[in-house]
């Protein structure tokens, strides 16, 4: 792939025939190329939807014209965009294909990589690489920094934490990096756990067996699964116990060795079944447990096992913690609103419980913050 910088002018002569204001003190320009023409076709998007939202996402101007595409803008927001648009071809180059969901991605990788640095550099910057994980069936590659820093926590830690408000991917992730270990050969299980608290953990009145009698909860674990691993194999390996369904209720007196084992809705264990599990760790083992504290079925008074384990291991050595936040809902647009709007509530609720005048102003947007 090809770029050039359009020449009809430099940034400081554009400067001076413009306003003298910040932002378009810096206005720019440059032309990008890209040597395949069907892959540009397939990075522009439908109806250059791909290009539409990077214009709206970084405040530039993309006009496509064959293989070409003019950037203009601030040079901060231009680069931005190229950066962008290299590493979206590049995964087109690869072989792999690119939707509106990776082009957020991306976008949103490079604004979070830009807003970390510290120092001012000459240096240019490339391609945005971003964590992933593969199996034969599929590979998934992080679509926030949040997602791109769990990723490649659960091939450093023993033990994860991954909480966060629904939608970021946090259960996915961390059984389609199971299903990646097992498919390679690193691990000989997987081990999926969750509390069942609509049940009281008490299973026995429900029909079937052990798995049928867990598997309402379980849903979204052998959705991943499926997701990674061909369905007969995944059917073969629950058959054979590869991949074992274990209510965190029958969990107390194992040693879980050579395995993956998750534990999915975390924030619903109390102390003493979070203690339990965590110590069923053994050798050449992971643990990745998952939830969001802000979902909390148990009991009222009950506390939270996740929310305790994650304040007094957090910078433990071996053990992660890796927090998500509203702006890492990769689900529909609106799931992130909606978290939103939730997450506001509360914090009215929290102010206005704790008698903090200023802060529930705050919170309700009536007084500007200081």
């Amino acid at each position: 792939m090809a770029r050039r910088a359009v020449p009809f002018r430099s940034r400081e002569s554009l400067s001076r025939h413009l306003p003298p204001t910040a932002d378009n003190a810096l206005a720019s320009q440059l032309e990008l190329a890209f040597e395949d023409n069907r892959l540009a076709a397939q990075l522009y998007g439908d109806f250059d939807q791909n290009l539409a939202l990077i214009e709206q996402r970084l405040a530039v101007a993309a006009a496509p014209r064959g293989n070409h595409v003019l950037l203009k803008g601030a040079a901060s927001a231009v680069d931005q965009a190229r950066r962008v648009l290299e590493s979206l071809y590049a995964t087109l180059e690869e072989g792999r294909s690119v939707d509106i969901g990776d082009v957020d991605a991306v976008i949103r990788m490079v604004q979070t990589e830009d807003s970390q640095l510290t120092l001012p550099t000459l240096e240019r910057k490339g391609r945005v690489r971003m964590a992933q994980i593969a199996t034969r069936k599929s590979t998934i590659i992080a679509r926030t920094p949040a997602q791109d820093a769990y990723m490649r926590a659960m091939d450093r830690a023993e033990l994860v934490f991954g909480i966060g408000p629904a939608g970021t991917g946090k259960t996915y992730l961390a059984v389609a990096h199971a299903a990646s270990l097992l498919e390679r050969g690193d691990i000989n299980r997987i081990i999926l756990s969750r509390p069942a608290v609509e049940a009281g953990e008490r299973l026995g009145f429900l029909p079937g067996d052990l798995k049928e009698k867990v598997d309402p909860y379980l849903r979204p674990l052998y959705d991943a699964l499926y997701d990674m691993l061909k369905p007969e194999n995944v059917e073969r390996c629950i058959a054979s116990g590869i991949i074992e369904v274990a209510p965190l209720a029958f969990m107390r007196g194992r040693t879980l060795s050579n395995a993956v084992v998750i534990l999915d809705e975390a924030q619903n264990t109390t102390s003493m079944q979070m203690k339990m599990f965590l110590t069923r760790l053994g050798e050449n083992s992971k643990m990745i447990v998952t939830g969001d504290p802000t979902q909390v079925d148990l009991p009222r008074g009950e506390k939270s096992g996740l929310v305790e384990a994650v304040n007094l291991l957090d910078g433990v050595e071996g053990v992660h913690v890796s927090r998500f936040k509203e702006a890492d809902v990769v689900r529909h647009a609106l799931v992130g609103r909606i978290v939103r709007a939730y997450e506001q509530e509360t914090a009215r609720r929290l102010a206005e419980k704790e008698g903090d005048r200023e802060g529930l102003a705050r919170t309700l947007g009536t007084m500007p913050r200081t």
